[in-house]
């Protein structure tokens, strides 16, 4: 094993890490948000329940490979695409990737937040209500952060699996990590040594995240241990 190499190689890659974070992170913002309406919209009505229930199957039944490419690829094709506002933005590679990764993360994201939303107690609402308590204060102050709660540890999960995925944006030419370790390996047909350096910059930011989300969940739940004498 040539060591100096895996150092160069290391080298090389460190300039993807700013990239690959910022399409995690407007992604993660992005798909939580819309995650958080898509729930509040299901448990709102029936007619929401139904948008909402295709949404989900529509967009965790399509890889998200396939999407990237729909969008990248194929809104190009509509002329009202592309005379549209929004143009500017669907032409960019980094906007379509941003795009692709927050709806596939919004789909997984509202089942997420849906579990955690029928995890809170019957007993809360009721004493919401009992307070006088009109019901988007209700959701805003009760049900809202208690189903975020229960819910962060699914998301947790959620949030590693985006961060691998942003790997999948180097198709559109982006030189995040993945992208350069392609570089890489047409300079110097080395893929192994290259990629094996690409994997362990991606398992130190997923543990760095998870002790992250671990330590949140901890403050988040201190109620929930004994306490010391």
């Amino acid at each position: 094993m040539d060591f100096s190499f895996l150092v160069e190689m290391l080298s090389r890659l460190l300039p993807g890490i700013p990239l690959t974070l910022a399409l995690a992170a407007i992604s993660l913002t992005a798909g939580f948000a819309l995650a958080i309406l898509l729930a509040l919209l299901r448990a709102s009505s029936r007619p929401g329940e139904r948008i909402v229930r295709c949404y989900v199957f529509l967009l965790r039944g399509t890889p998200l490979l396939v999407l990237i490419f729909l969008i990248y690829y194929g809104l190009g094709q509509f002329a009202g695409v592309r005379h549209s506002p929004l143009w500017p933005f669907l032409r960019e590679p980094f906007w379509c990737a941003i795009l692709a990764l927050t709806l596939n993360s919004s789909a997984y994201g509202a089942e997420i937040v849906r579990g955690g939303l029928t995890s809170v107690p019957s007993g809360v609402i009721d004493a919401g209500r009992a307070l006088g308590l009109s019901r988007p204060r209700l959701y805003w102050l009760l049900v809202l952060p208690l189903a975020v709660r229960q819910a962060l540890p699914a998301y947790g999960n959620e949030m590693i699996a985006l961060i691998k995925a942003t790997s999948l944006a180097s198709i559109l030419t982006l030189m995040e990590i993945t992208g350069i370790a392609r570089m890489l390996v047409s300079e110097t047909f080395r893929p192994f040594e290259v990629f094996a350096c690409a994997g362990a910059i991606y398992l130190t930011i997923n543990v760095m995240l998870t002790r992250a989300m671990g330590l949140l969940e901890y403050r988040l739940n201190l109620h929930t241990r004994p306490a010391v004498a």
